[in-house]
This record gives C-alpha cells, structure tokens and sequence, in this order.
C-alpha cells in the first residue's frame, strides 16, 4: 500500500488541476490560427481586422495579462496596436502584425489575403506563449506587441510596418530586447538567420533551437534581408531580431490558407521563444544594421 500512496497524489493533484506544467502547444497555437481565419481576411480598417482585435485582447485578459492600446489615424484610417504585459523589471518585446495584405498582388490582385501564415501564424504564437509562460520564472517584463498596418506596403501610397513604426515612435520605456514573428507556420518550415536581426540575440535564440532538437528547421545560415516590424526598433539601436521563414511559397497569395500551417511549426517557434523568455538572459550588442 505505500507504494500507491505517491501514485494516488499525484493523479489527485491532476485531477485538481495543480500538478499539469504550462508548456507551448502547437495545437493550441494552431486553433488560433483557424479562429482568426474564420473571420476572413483581416486588412486594416475592416470588420473583420476590429474583430481580430477584440479576439487578441480578450484571449490575453483571460490569460491575466494587463492589456492597452494604441490607437491612431494612418491615411484617413483608424490603426490599434494591441500590448499584453506581465511581469516586472527590464522589458523584452515580442512583436507580431494581426493585420492581412488586402491585395494578393503576387497572383490574383482583385482577391484579399486570407493570411493563415503571414499574420495569424505570428499572433498564434504569442496568444499561445501568453497561456504557456511560466510567470514564477519570468525575469523580465514581457510585452506581448500585437501590430497593425504592416502589411499593405506599396499599395495606394501606404507604407510597410506603419504600426510597429508608431509604437517605435512611441516608446516611453525601452525594451532591452525585440523579437519579431511573422510567417513562422509554415508546414515546410526553413527559418534562416536574417541580417538585418541582431547577431547576438539571433545566434542565441538558433543555439536555444539546437538544444531543443530543432537544427533541420533553424538552418544557421544568413539568406534574406528583411524589412519587417524589428527594424523601426533596430533603427533606435535596440536589439531586434525577425524570425521568419520567408522562403514560403503563398506569401500574399490567396493560397496562404491554414491547411498550409503545421502545429508543429509554431510550437518549435513557441517553444524557442519560451525557452528565452524563463532562461532570462539578455545582451546588448552594438550597431548592426546593414547599409544596403
């Protein structure tokens, strides 16, 4: 009889809830990639872009995040980043647009972006790190930043990255740190080092992969240059990085639908990025930004 004595706390533990370690689920990532493409494509200023936004903001209030908001006015329409905060000291920022491209110029121009990947992939992410995080362990103040207006660069005069650029602008505590998260659910996922990211932070957080069993997806080799939602941090000389996989085939296509998305894919992005954030360590390298 002794020995049944730990088996039996501990299933009475589960059974109350307490014993279940929070830790990233790609499947629980990837139901919010399908919730925010259920309400179709999501560009600035629509129905359905505000919907996405009261989504975000809900799921991180019931995660117990304190949650603000900025709003502002881009070309004659209304913009609202989303920020989740929790925890105390030093502040680290992961970043991620919630926003679609409204046109899929690169087959079908007449027709929007569903954007499973590029826009719910990232937001997934960061709604499933805000469930997951171990707070106990945080060290940092974590901003969970969710953008708008990112994705409708070169269309009818409007500029890439307008949210997070406003944000930027906006500071009035500096973040020790940026990651950035944008098309990371690829099925076929190819995440490369990206040389307008920090190299510091960027070799640290594809060393974290390695460890984790993740080297066939964070390839350790420097492919694209990015203009995406770090550089309006980077260019205040904060560390910033962008993990993306940018080698993803229904990029601003109408194809870009969430049987394209693996639950896999965001939870090694997740788990990575979980990983950081409990282990705590933060550097600040210098400049690094390339001049092309």
């Amino acid at each position: 009889m002794k020995r049944l004595i730990p088996l039996l706390l501990v299933l009475v533990c589960v059974a109350c809830g307490g014993a279940a370690p929070r830790t990233f689920d790609g499947k629980a990532a990837y139901d919010h990639v399908v919730r925010q493409c259920e309400l179709g494509p999501r560009p600035t200023g629509s129905e359905a872009n505000r919907a996405t936004a009261e989504y975000i903001t809900a799921e991180l209030k019931a995660q117990g995040w304190t949650v603000e908001t900025q709003e502002f006015t881009y070309r004659d329409t209304l913009v609202r980043n989303i920020i989740g905060r929790m925890g105390e000291g030093p502040v680290v920022l992961l970043g991620a647009h919630y926003d679609t491209r409204r046109r899929a110029d690169r087959e079908d121009p007449s027709q929007p972006v569903l954007g499973a990947n590029d826009g719910a992939s990232g937001v997934a992410v960061l709604l499933e790190l805000a469930r997951a995080l171990d707070r106990d362990r945080l060290k940092r103040q974590v901003w969970l930043a969710f953008f708008d207006a990112e994705d409708n660069g070169q269309l009818d005069g409007w500029e890439w990255c307008v949210g997070s650029a406003y944000m930027a602008a906006h500071l009035t505590v500096e973040p020790e740190a940026v990651i950035i998260v944008d098309m990371v659910g690829d099925a076929d996922q190819q995440l490369y080092l990206e040389y307008n990211s920090d190299p510091t932070l960027q070799t640290r957080l594809w060393e974290l992969a390695a460890t984790l069993g993740y080297t066939n997806t964070f390839t350790f080799e420097y492919r694209f240059s990015v203009y995406d939602d770090h550089i309006p941090f980077a260019v205040r000389g904060i560390p910033a990085v962008d993990i993306i996989d940018f080698d993803y085939p229904y990029w601003h296509t109408t194809q870009d639908t969430p049987d394209k998305v693996s639950p896999a894919s965001l939870e090694r992005v997740g788990r990575v990025l979980e990983v950081w954030l409990e282990e705590g360590i933060v550097t600040r390298p210098g400049n690094y930004l390339r001049a092309d």
